[in-house]
């Protein structure tokens, strides 16, 4: 999640202080990620840093109001205009899990799986109740349906994902998949430079 450029592009509709800046946040989000006052103060110095907000005076109330600056908003007309880059995929717990327990002599990938399976579906009917509970026919509503929308989807690929390993591990027999410990260990430090060799 981006709070950085999500900042920059609440900014880029006029002056707001921390508070307010949080709050639009969770409205634009539907507060399924909620941002702590501390982040946002943060965030902005960084902003203010690289000169893509300004400081402005504060109000009678002591509210001390950001604006974004030239720079700031053809960043955050950059961001807009730019699509999500995935690139290296972080490190999944799940994936991880799975092909740990699917290489570990005596380990029962299956049982893992079916583990999974039962939790994944437990959390993909508690987010369809939670998707009817609310009316979308809101601006707010609509951000808040978006949001749970991409974590229905996520839940159901997940199940799949989980229904493609079950398929897969069964063309294996587990002990074919078992990988015991690497009979040669690796060395720590660099390795012995050979007699001669130049060096880089």
């Amino acid at each position: 999640m981006t709070v950085r450029q999500s900042l920059l592009s609440i900014l880029a509709q006029g002056p707001c202080y921390g508070y307010q800046l949080r709050h639009e946040f969770d409205r634009r989000t539907g507060s399924v990620w909620p941002l702590n006052v501390g982040q946002i103060y943060n965030t902005l110095e960084r902003l203010e840093r690289d000169a893509l907000v300004a400081r402005g005076a504060a109000d009678a109330q002591g509210h001390v109001y950001w604006e974004i600056t030239d720079a700031g908003r053809a960043e955050s007309e950059r961001w807009m205009a730019s699509p999500v880059e995935r690139g290296q995929a972080t490190r999944d717990e799940l994936a991880i899990k799975v092909t740990i327990a699917a290489t570990l002599p005596g380990s029962d990938a299956t049982a893992v799986v079916a583990a999974q399976r039962r939790a994944s579906r437990e959390h993909l009917e508690s987010l369809r109740h939670l998707r009817s509970s609310r009316d979308d026919s809101t601006s707010e509503g609509l951000a808040w349906s978006l949001v749970v929308d991409s974590m229905l989807l996520s839940a159901e690929a997940e199940l799949r994902w989980l229904d493609h390993v079950e398929a897969r591990l069964a063309e294996h027999p587990q002990h074919a998949l078992a990988l015991g410990l690497a009979p040669d260990r690796p060395k720590r430090g660099r390795p012995a430079r050979e007699p001669g060799a130049a060096l880089v």
